[in-house]
């Protein structure tokens, strides 16, 4: 079973490296099915914040600071609603709706040749992206979806997408860390995963970065309306399943 777990892990990592987003929706689906999702959320966080962490290290002149803090700011804004989503919420409906959003957003952005772009930051957008992040976050882990969707109005480059988001990510997901060991979620298990995935994530991070730097811009964009699709699909899924 642990040979399974670091195989998911990796893949995960790898996605996670290339694209800047999207290990959550492969690795604890499939982690759920060896382990307690109790475990599996808490550990795919903790990857998460590893991730994060190099990446940041690693790239940081890749990273657009000033649009990951404006981001980090509203989407604190929008945690609380997402926690309240989560409790009193129509879970089904919800991702329902976003699953069906986030399919013609990317589709509209496949195939029109007019996209909507910002030349620089614009407060409306980092509020509406950053938020709604927050909400979709802390509602259902679903950070990914609205960062891309900002990313890709202001045109940045894969090396910049990678890296900003992960920018965000390392606070986000330490915050939500902290939350899930002061319930008592982080549990000597989760650690005890995280710390033997340790050799296949490190190799998968660095493979990751590799693929990104020989992505072009146009191409990378194509790949990441292709994953949103994805999630959106397997958020369909999700909602039709119950």
């Amino acid at each position: 079973m642990t040979f399974y777990i670091l195989v998911i892990i990796f893949i995960a990592t790898l996605v996670r490296s290339t694209f800047g987003f999207g290990e959550s929706l492969i690795a604890v689906p499939l982690l759920v099915l060896l382990m307690p999702i109790e475990i599996a959320v808490p550990l795919s966080v903790l990857i998460s914040i590893l991730i994060a962490a190099f990446v940041v290290v690693q790239d940081r002149k890749q990273i657009h600071f000033n649009s990951a803090k404006w981001l980090i700011i509203f989407a604190a804004m929008g945690i609380p609603i997402g926690l309240l989503l989560l409790v009193y919420g129509n879970e089904n409906l919800i991702k329902l709706i976003l699953g069906f959003l986030i399919i013609l957003y990317s589709i509209y952005s496949l195939f029109s040749k007019d996209r909507f772009k910002l030349k620089t930051d614009n407060k409306f957008w980092l509020f509406f992206c950053g938020f709604f992040s927050g909400v979709f976050g802390g509602a259902y882990g679903l950070n990914g979806p609205p960062l891309v969707i900002y990313g890709n109005m202001r045109n940045w480059t894969a090396k910049n997408f990678r890296a900003t988001l992960q920018a965000y990510f390392l606070p986000a997901s330490t915050i939500g860390m902290f939350g899930y060991w002061y319930k008592g979620l982080w549990v000597s298990t989760v650690t005890y995963y995280f710390l033997i995935s340790i050799p296949v994530i490190v190799p998968a991070i660095l493979l990751g970065r590799y693929f990104n730097r020989r992505l072009k811009d146009g191409t990378f964009l194509r790949y990441v309306y292709c994953g949103l699709i994805a999630v959106g699909i397997v958020l369909l899924g999700h909602s039709l399943r119950r």
